[in-house]
């Protein structure tokens, strides 16, 4: 396990390590292609907003405040206004992202399908309708990518639990898409 993936966000963005950015990267990349994906249908423009907000959040980092709104908040602020610039001006505004020198990756076919399935709102619908203590688990578990001993950890319950609320967590929306999870 890294190093950083036990402080919180409002630690990594806090920290000048480029390696805490990419573990909050890491931590919030698949939410933020999904809610792009959803917003935009366009999986290309999903993932151009996606490195566009995070381009930003590097740039914008020093300005973030741990006592101010969670670092997820401060992230989905960027990103609706990408968001809002992509709607007003048709298409993405690279600028942030060449100030860094950083080369826009072509998106491949698996990516086209990734990006699509997180903007399912099937899936997204499926996941709020479970129960607290399910979606909680199957969102740390599956879309964070935090292990079971950790999660049985910060959640001050056994592990078995946390398995079994991830476990009958998928099954729910397993059956609700009618297909594997």
């Amino acid at each position: 396990m890294h190093a950083y993936q036990s402080l919180t966000d409002q630690e990594l963005l806090g920290c000048e390590d480029p390696e805490a950015f990419g573990v909050f990267y890491d931590r919030h990349v698949a939410t933020l292609l999904g809610y792009f994906g959803r917003r935009t249908g366009d999986a290309e423009a999903a993932a151009d907003l996606t490195a566009e907000t995070f381009a930003s959040a590097i740039v914008a980092r020093r300005r973030f405040r741990a006592s101010g709104p969670p670092a997820i908040a401060w992230l989905f602020g960027i990103a609706h206004h990408r968001l809002a610039d992509h709607y007003r001006s048709g298409r993405v505004d690279d600028r942030v992202r060449r100030s860094l020198q950083m080369e826009r990756r072509p998106i491949d076919e698996d990516d086209v399908r990734l990006i699509r399935s997180l903007a399912d709102d099937r899936a997204t619908a499926l996941l709020v309708d479970l129960s607290p203590d399910q979606r909680e688990a199957v969102r740390a578990h599956v879309v964070d990518d935090r292990g079971y001993t950790e999660l049985a950890g910060a959640l001050r319950v056994p592990e078995a639990t946390v398995r079994q609320r991830v476990s009958r967590g998928l099954a729910t929306m397993r059956r609700g898409l009618g297909g594997p999870l």
